[in-house]
Order: C-alpha cells, then sequence, then structure tokens
C-alpha cells in the first residue's frame, strides 16, 4: 500500500542539491512520488519504501535524514552555533580544514615563490584527497543514483583533470576553498531559515496551571505539551503568556507583537482572546487554554508559512529553468575550448610553461565557471528572508508568486468597514413605529427582536446591535431565531415566535418592503451623514430602523498616500453602504475613486473593472461579503487574521494582516518591490561574474582557484544580500 511520508532533510544548501536529491530517490523502487524543497528543508514521499532505505539513499548523497519534518516545529529552544562551531560541526568541513593546512606550503612556496619539490605536490595531493572526498564520493552517487550532472561531478572533473596537467596546489586549492566555501554557504542558508522559526521559542515551555483540590486552589508547574483545552494558567506581571487562550480573570495590557507584529499594548479583560508569546503588562491574568500548544496561533503561523515558502515564484522557476540550460551550455562550451584550438589551429593542449595555461587547462576552469550554485540560490534564498521578515511583522505572504505579483499592482481596492474603519460600530439611534408617542417600548422590542436575528452572526454590525440590546436589557426578551438566513450584502432573517423576522438595508427594503416615509428619509439622512441604517420587519411588516456609526481609522488616510508612494497609481473605495457614505469617506481618506451600494458580485466585478485598467489589482477586505472579490484580485489581502477576522476572508486571501493595522499594506508593498529589486540585485550579479570568468578563462587570465573562489564567493554574496531582507521592518517613517 502506498504511503505518504514528509521527513526533515539535513544539509540542503542550495537548489540545486535538493533537485540532486530528489532525482535520487525518484529512482527507488517503491518510490511512487517524491518531492524536495529547499526552502523548507522538506521531503515529502509517495509509495512503498522503508525508513531505513529512504535514510541510506539519503545518506548516500550526502545528506542526513531526520526522524520526522514535523519536529522542527516544536518549541524547544535551540542554542545557534557560530561561524566556527558550525564549520567544525561537519565532518566535511574538519577535513577541509585539515586540506587547508596541507596546502599551505603549495600555496607560500609553489604559487608565489616558485619553488619546485616532490613533497610539496605530495601535500597538495593529499588536500586535494582529503578535502575532495566527500565531493568525490557524491559525484559518483549522483552520475549513480540520480544520473545527473550537478556541482560535485564538475568539481570532480576539475580536479582529476588539474592532476592530470600536474597542477597539484591548483587542484588541491580548488578542492578546500570549495568546502569552505559551502560550509559559509550553508551557514548563511541555515540563519535564513531559522529566523522564522525562532519565533517559536519565545513561548515559555512551562506554565503555572491552577486547579482545585479539596476545594483549595492550588499552582503546579507543567510543561506546556501537558496542558489541555479547559485548563486555567497564570500569567504574573511581565510575564510571556505561554498558550492561547481566554482571560477567565484579571485585568491587563498586552504585547503581542510577536503574532500581530503591532508593539502597542492591548487592553486584555475577562472573555477577550490572548495569544502565546505575548507579553503580559503590569497586571495579573488567569487565562482559559482553547488550543493546544502544537495548535496555537504561532505554530500555525509557522506552519503556514512554512508551506508558503515551498509554492515557487516565477522568478525562482525561470531562473531554475535557465540553470538547467546554462550548465550544460557551459560543459559544452569546455569541451569546444579544450578540442578545438589545439586540433584546428595548433595551439597547445598542455600548459607549454608554468605561467602559460594550455586550452586543456582553461577547459577545466570553465567546468568550474559552470557551477551554477550561486545562480539558483539567488531567488529562493531572497523569498524564504521576505516572508519570514513579513511573518515576524505579523504578516503573512502564502506563497513567493503572492509575493512577486504584489510588486506589479497598480491598483488597490479597499473595502470600508473593518478595513478603512475601526469595525466596531456602535447604535446611535433607534427608530420605531409610533415612536413619537411612546417611543422607549417600542425601541426596546425593535432592537429586541434584531438582536434574537443576529445573536450567531459575528459581522461588526451584528456586534453593535447585540452590544445595544445588552445595555438596554432585553437581549433575552426573545429566544434567539430559528432558520437564520444570511442574505448576502442584504441582510440577515429569522423566526422569531413564529414569524420571519428581517434585518436588511435600507435598499433592500426600498424594493421588497414597504415603510415610513419619515423613517425613510430619516435613512437617506443617516446614509449621507455617513451612518448605516439597517430596518427590521416582524412578519413582512416595516417595525422599526437600528441606525448605527463606524470610525474611520486614524490611519485609514496616511495609509492611502503610503501606498500610493509605493508604486500604486489608483486606490478605490469599495462599499455596499449608500453613495453619500462611501463618498464622505473616500473624501476623508482620499481615495482615488467610490464605487458604492455594491452587493459582493458587483465587487467582483468592480474588480475585474479595475483590471482591465490597470492590469494587477489587489483587493483589501475582512468579510465574509469580500470574500469572492479576494479572490477575483491578483492578490487578496485580509485583516486581523489572529483578531477574528472571517475564516472565508483568511483562506481566499494571499496575503493575510495577523493584526488590524492597515499600514501594514503599504508595508507589504515596499517588501515586495525590495524583494524583486534584491533578486535582480542577485541574478545581474551572478550573471555578470561568470560572464566575467568566462572571458578570463579563454583570454588565459583566469584560473580553476579563482573561478572557484569567484563562484563561492558570488554565492555567499547573493545569500547575504537576499538575507537583508530579514531587518525590514514596517517602519513607517522608512515606507
Amino acid at each position: 500500500m502506498d504511503e505518504l511520508q514528509t521527513y526533515h532533510i539535513n544539509g540542503l544548501d542550495c537548489p540545486d542539491c535538493a533537485k540532486t536529491l530528489e532525482l535520487g530517490i525518484a529512482n527507488m523502487e517503491g518510490v511512487k512520488s517524491c518531492a524536495v524543497n529547499f526552502s523548507t528543508e522538506s521531503l515529502r514521499i509517495e509509495g512503498n519504501v522503508t525508513r531505513d532505505d529512504l535514510s541510506q539513499r539519503v545518506a548516500e548523497l550526502g545528506y542526513q535524514l531526520d526522524d520526522s519534518f514535523q519536529s522542527k516545529t516544536d518549541s524547544t529552544p535551540i542554542k545557534k552555533p557560530n561561524f566556527l562551531q558550525f564549520f567544525w560541526g561537519q565532518p566535511e568541513s574538519r577535513l577541509a580544514a585539515v586540506g587547508a593546512i596541507l596546502i599551505l606550503p603549495g600555496m607560500v612556496m609553489e604559487e608565489w615563490l616558485g619553488m619546485q619539490a616532490a613533497w610539496i605536490d605530495l601535500a597538495s595531493l593529499a588536500a586535494m584527497l582529503l578535502a575532495g572526498f566527500p565531493v568525490f564520493r557524491g559525484a559518483f552517487n549522483t552520475l549513480r543514483l540520480s544520473r545527473r550532472i550537478n556541482i560535485d561531478v564538475l568539481m570532480t572533473l576539475a580536479a582529476v583533470g588539474a592532476v592530470i596537467i600536474g597542477a597539484f596546489t591548483e587542484g588541491g586549492m580548488v578542492m578546500v576553498l570549495y568546502a569552505v566555501g559551502e560550509a559559509l554557504e550553508g551557514f548563511a542558508v541555515d540563519r535564513s531559515r531559522d529566523s522564522l522559526r525562532s519565533l517559536m521559542h519565545l513561548a515559555p515551555k512551562t506554565a503555572l496551571r491552577l486547579q482545585r483540590l479539596d476545594g483549595k486552589q492550588s499552582q503546579t508547574v507543567a510543561p506546556v505539551e501537558e496542558l489541555v483545552i479547559g485548563d486555567v494558567v497564570l500569567v504574573k506581571p511581565g510575564e510571556r503568556i505561554p498558550m492561547d487562550g481566554v482571560v477567565s480573570a484579571g485585568n491587563s495590557f498586552v504585547n503581542q507583537a510577536p503574532v500581530t507584529g503591532e508593539s502597542a499594548l492591548i487592553e486584555k479583560t475577562p472573555g477577550t482572546d490572548v495569544f502565546a508569546s505575548s507579553i503580559n503588562g503590569e497586571g495579573a491574568l488567569e487565562i482559559r487554554v482553547t488550543h493546544l500548544a502544537q495548535d496555537n496561533t504561532i505554530s500555525r503561523l509557522i506552519r503556514m508559512v512554512e508551506e508558503a515558502q515551498e509554492k515557487r515564484a516565477p522568478s525562482q522557476r525561470f531562473v531554475d529553468r535557465f540553470a538547467a540550460v546554462y550548465t550544460p551550455s557551459i560543459m559544452a562550451l569546455a569541451l569546444v575550448v579544450a578540442a578545438v584550438p589545439p586540433l584546428f589551429f595548433g595551439q597547445p593542449f598542455w600548459n607549454p610553461t608554468p605561467d602559460e595555461f594550455g586550452w586543456l587547462y582553461r577547459g577545466l576552469a570553465l567546468l568550474v565557471v559552470g557551477c551554477p550554485c550561486a545562480l539558483v540560490i539567488s531567488t529562493p534564498v531572497s523569498i524564504i528572508s521576505a516572508i519570514s521578515s513579513a511573518a515576524r511583522s505579523g504578516v503573512l505572504i502564502k506563497g513567493g508568486t503572492a509575493l512577486e505579483t504584489l510588486g506589479r499592482v497598480k491598483a488597490v481596492a479597499l473595502d470600508k468597514t473593518g478595513t478603512l474603519t475601526e469595525g466596531k460600530p456602535s447604535v446611535v439611534q433607534v427608530r420605531a413605529l409610533a415612536w413619537d408617542e411612546n417611543p422607549a417600548p417600542h425601541s426596546d422590542r425593535v432592537v429586541a427582536l434584531a438582536s434574537a436575528v443576529e445573536q450567531r452572526s459575528s459581522h461588526p454590525l451584528a456586534r453593535a446591535i447585540l452590544h445595544e440590546s445588552t445595555q438596554r436589557g432585553v437581549q433575552n426578551h426573545f429566544e434567539a431565531a430559528e432558520n437564520v438566513t444570511t442574505l448576502v450584502g442584504r441582510g440577515v432573517s429569522g423566526v422569531v415566535n413564529g414569524k420571519e423576522v428581517l434585518v436588511g438595508s435600507h435598499k433592500y427594503f426600498d424594493e421588497n418592503i414597504p415603510h415610513d416615509p419619515q423613517h425613510c428619509l430619516a435613512a437617506h439622512q443617516d446614509s449621507t451623514n455617513g451612518c448605516t441604517a439597517m430596518m427590521i420587519s416582524d412578519g413582512g411588516r416595516y417595525v422599526g430602523t437600528i441606525t448605527v456609526s463606524d470610525t474611520l481609522r486614524d490611519t485609514s488616510r496616511e495609509t492611502v498616500n503610503l501606498i500610493r508612494k509605493n508604486g500604486v497609481d489608483a486606490v478605490v473605495l469599495l462599499t455596499g453602504d449608500h453613495a453619500a457614505a462611501g463618498e464622505q469617506v473616500g473624501r476623508q481618506v482620499g481615495v482615488d475613486e467610490v464605487k458604492a451600494e455594491l452587493l459582493p458580485e458587483d465587487k467582483v466585478n468592480a474588480v475585474r473593472e479595475l483590471k482591465t485598467r490597470y492590469s494587477h489589482v489587489a483587493m483589501v477586505g475582512d468579510g465574509i461579503n469580500d470574500a469572492p472579490a479576494l479572490a477575483a484580485a491578483d492578490v487578496g489581502i485580509a485583516i486581523g487574521a489572529a483578531l477574528g477576522g472571517t475564516a472565508q476572508a483568511m483562506e481566499t486571501a494571499d496575503i493575510a494582516l495577523m493584526g488590524d493595522d492597515i499600514r501594514q499594506i503599504p508595508y507589504a508593498l515596499k517588501l515586495s518591490h525590495d524583494t524583486m529589486k534584491i533578486i535582480k540585485q542577485n541574478v545581474t550579479f551572478t550573471l555578470g561574474i561568470k560572464l566575467l570568468f568566462v572571458l578570463l578563462v579563454l583570454a588565459g587570465w583566469g584560473t580553476m582557484w579563482m573561478a572557484v573562489f569567484a563562484d563561492t564567493g558570488a554565492a555567499l554574496i547573493v545569500t547575504l544580500n537576499g538575507m537583508r531582507l530579514l531587518k525590514k521592518t514596517p517602519i513607517i517613517s522608512e515606507l
């Protein structure tokens, strides 16, 4: 029976290594499919193959198989080694260190001082064999198991050729430099991968669990893995919160920056949610656990980001295709260079003098130039760093494609409620039939009816009604409505006391249910003033209107201005509200265009129309009504993933803001532009170095060790350049 297995692989330093491993495993008997991802060091394999056989094949190809990929997402702190510790911890690096000592006589006495001695050649040969042993073994197994030519094969051919022409010191130097460069590259890539996973270590490993025994409350220290849903833990002032949960007692202010990216202190009172790894303020909190340790918000965030890193960006796929053509082309050129000048033009095949290179040597040097590592690593390391940096700032980017597409966006469509506004509307007025004669009782009944229908809704307008019913003390006047149905974009209905009660928009009532003319005029005036009027019918008869008002975010206008500064030509407001209300908000925040009174399908059409004008469009929203438009846009951005944003919006969106600071939108735009800029820098630099050394080698000025130094140096430079994105944080002054 075929079985799907997932493992973690140690030692993947570049995408070319991942490809070699993937092909080597795919050729095993019993393997149906295999996928190795460089970004997450993950191996997914489907088929009938034992773990022992798989581990042996992975080891033969020069890597190590971990028991489970999932083990890498636990919260056990890992002390990260410095480079010397990392270098010495690798058997291949220790061999290279010995080789570096053995190559010194040849470097100093032969290359610099011109001295010749047999013992110097023997020391250089020993250096090459020691430093190159893992490379020779990898080349043999790659040809045997993966049936492809990779960097190990190219380096082996170059080293063997160096021995054939008597360039022992140069052959040894090539292998030592290559081994050291691989260690540097692996260290840098390891750092970029661990930048996100290090967030896991912010959450405490233990918690102070509260229990009642014999009527007395006791406190015990328990590992977070042992806590179950419903347990109550105590978090003292200044401590980190160990688990996701709901405050059951106490009041405090909490810094939840590790999850939402927002460092502002958030007040927490009984009934509010808290997240693992957040920092408690000055008050003690009792928290009822709502998620297991492995399922808390920050663990889910990391898993989602690791899944996102597996989605390859178009630029990465292009570079991989180019590299697949580049290496064979350089090999063919090396063969032509080594053979054609001696055969047809009488040029020297061997080195005529120690200071003059023959065409065989030049062909061997070109093999080194053909190594694709620096090229294929230039894109993924930048995308890994950008996605990790965004996640640490509370922005979940679901893959390289979303990141890259965001950089092409020329129009941004913004929802109003919950996006440009706080999404926390409150009731400002209730009108009921005969309200001018005896308003209070009738108004209470209107609120009670609406509350019965809205009890199971999470919409901001529904929460405003429920809050108003509690304030009036009528929240239990009617039983919760039955057969509740959402009329998307129009309202919600349900059966209360055997009659259908409808809470709907003024527009819907204008088209379907007769209502009081004075109330109709008042509702129009409410919309003009930027408020939302919801009308209520009982048994098909209009009974009143509830008017709610939302507060514009303090950062909305600033966000719109920052979006424009990041290459966007148009910012458009899409809302289901009355046109007058939409225009008023549009003027306040400074958008370029307002489209109002839109149903969900109208928002989709509006997004499609914007795409015809601006090619690439981003849509920003937070509610169930926004999900279709988020899907229709080139990039969908959902707000408040960790703060109650609807599941439909979160699942549909390409990018999710864990918090509700909409200034993270221009931050994501700038990060996308910076990422694409760095990718272009890396690719241009790498190809430039390659072209330069091809010309130097052909002219007889480039040596093999110089080519190795340039290739490994270029790989390290592009890796470090990509890792600069790890430092990109949403500092508004930099946007």
